[in-house]
């Protein structure tokens, strides 16, 4: 793969990332109620869920996933309702002006399963990943160097995008005056049943 190339790609990924998605919205969630750090085992679990898509896209067995459509969609729902009850609990839930202190109860193992469960959640991901890969591949070339060229940038990328809204989530809860942080959790919350929505209205061409 050509460097020409390979900043194309980057260039198409960063496009594709652009618009927040339900594992961002996710992201957001957990900065603001358990704080950045142990937001990064959320962000964990996603990358670890993108990892397993991107290899079993290479391996060529997207034609057989992409043709178990009851598979796709039970795997897609069971995710969109995992969220819809977790943000629930958190609009239901007490107010606390120290939402970080509250929630460190829930643990990293938790948070991990969060991140992974809402990326596994919309397993047409692996027919994105089949679809995008071909096109910046070059077939003349060795594959497998390039499969891990194509994965370690695109994990690498959206390590990155999950990060800042981790971040910047953790800044402005951190900025709220006391009395707007009683309400963290009900935003929190909202932004869970947002990923919820936006997994649901996932369809096949898209991530």
């Amino acid at each position: 793969m050509g460097i020409d190339l390979w900043l194309l790609y980057i260039g198409t990924v960063l496009i594709l990332m652009s618009t927040p998605g339900p594992s961002q919205l996710l992201m957001l969630s957990n900065s603001i109620s358990s704080g950045f750090h142990r937001s990064m085992f959320t962000a964990a679990g996603d990358l670890t869920a993108n990892f397993i898509q991107m290899v079993i896209a290479s391996v060529g067995l997207v034609s057989i996933i992409s043709s178990s459509r009851g598979f796709f969609v039970g795997v897609k729902w069971a995710g969109v309702i995992y969220l819809v009850y977790l943000g629930l609990r958190l609009l239901l839930s007490k107010s606390s002006p120290e939402p970080h202190r509250r929630q460190q109860k829930r643990s990293s193992r938790a948070l991990y399963w969060q991140g992974f469960v809402t990326s596994a959640a919309n397993p047409k991901a692996v027919v994105f990943f089949a679809a995008l890969f071909p096109q910046f591949i070059n077939p003349e070339k060795a594959l497998l160097g390039q499969f891990i060229i194509l994965s370690a940038t695109y994990l690498f990328l959206d390590a990155t995008f999950l990060c800042l809204y981790g971040k910047f989530a953790e800044w402005a809860s951190m900025k709220l005056v006391p009395s707007a942080r009683q309400h963290l959790n009900k935003l929190s919350g909202a932004f869970l049943i947002g990923a919820a929505i936006l997994l649901g209205l996932k369809d096949v061409e898209s991530r």
